[in-house]
C-alpha cells in the first residue's frame, strides 16, 4: 500500500548506525551558512506558488498557539491519538512530529485533511513541513558533516538553514554526498560508526523538546 511520505525529507535517510569515534581536526565551532532568503523559502516548501506556512516567522501569539492546539486535537481525534501539539517558537516558526505520521496511508491523510484542514489553515500550519533548522541545529549538522568527511567521505556536504531535517532525527544522510549504495556501502558504514556520537548529538538537539531552545 502506498505510504505517506513527508515532502520536506524525501532525501533524508533516517537510520544512523555504528559506534562512537573521533570526529576531525577541522574547526571545533562550525559557522552557520547564511540564508539567501530567510525562513519561508526552502524548508518544506511545496510545489508551485504554495509555501510552507510553518517556515513563515512572525506570529507567536497565544491565539495562534491555541489554534495550533485545536488543529492537533483534531488530528488526534481522526487517527493519530499520540500526535503532539506543534512547537511554536518565539519567532513564530512551527515544528511538527513528522515521524508519527509516516505509517499513515494516503487515504488516512486525506481524511485528516478533510476533517482538520480548516483548523490547520486557521493556525497557519501544515503537517508536511518544518520551520528552518535553528542555528545550533545547523552547527551540530556541520560538525557531523566534518566528521563524515574526516572519516572517509570527502564529498560530504555541510547542511545549511535551507536543508530539510526531521525533528528528533536531524538532517540524516544526504544521498548526493555518499556513494550510490547508501548505508550499505562499506565507506558509509565506517563513517557512520566513527561519527555515531556526533550524529546522535545532532539528532537529540533537533528534537521537539530541544528546538525551542536551539
Amino acid at each position: 500500500m502506498k505510504r505517506y511520505r513527508v515532502a520536506a525529507v524525501v532525501s533524508a535517510a533516517l537510520v544512523l548506525l555504528g559506534t562512537a569515534g573521533a570526529c576531525s581536526d577541522e574547526p571545533a565551532t562550525p559557522t552557520v551558512p547564511r540564508l539567501a532568503v530567510s525562513g519561508s523559502a526552502g524548508i518544506g516548501q511545496e510545489t508551485g506558488e504554495q509555501r510552507n506556512p510553518n517556515a513563515v516567522g512572525g506570529d507567536s501569539s497565544a491565539g495562534r498557539r491555541a489554534r495550533l492546539h485545536a488543529a492537533a486535537q483534531c488530528i488526534r481525534e481522526h487517527g493519530v491519538p499520540g500526535y503532539p501539539d506543534p512547537l511554536l517558537t518565539a519567532d513564530g516558526y512551527v515544528y511538527t512530529d513528522e515521524v508519527g505520521l509516516r505509517e499513515l496511508e494516503e487515504k488516512e491523510m486525506t481524511a485528516i485533511d478533510t476533517a482538520c484542514g480548516e483548523l490547520m489553515r486557521a493556525a497557519q500550519f501544515s503537517m508536511k513541513g518544518q520551520g528552518p533548522p535553528p542555528p545550533k541545529v545547523v552547527q551540530a549538522g556541520v560538525k557531523s558533516a566534518q566528521c563524515m568527511r574526516a572519516n572517509g567521505l570527502p564529498d560530504y556536504k555541510d547542511p545549511t538553514v535551507d536543508s530539510p531535517f526531521v525533528p528528533g532525527k536531524g538532517f540524516g544522510l544526504d544521498p548526493s554526498s555518499i556513494p550510490a549504495a547508501g548505508k550499505e556501502d562499506p565507506a558509509v558504514r565506517r563513517a557512520l560508526g566513527a561519527c555515531r556520537a556526533v550524529l546522535d548529538a545532532e539528532a537529540a538537539l533537533s528534537s521537539l523538546g530541544n528546538l525551542g531552545n536551539a
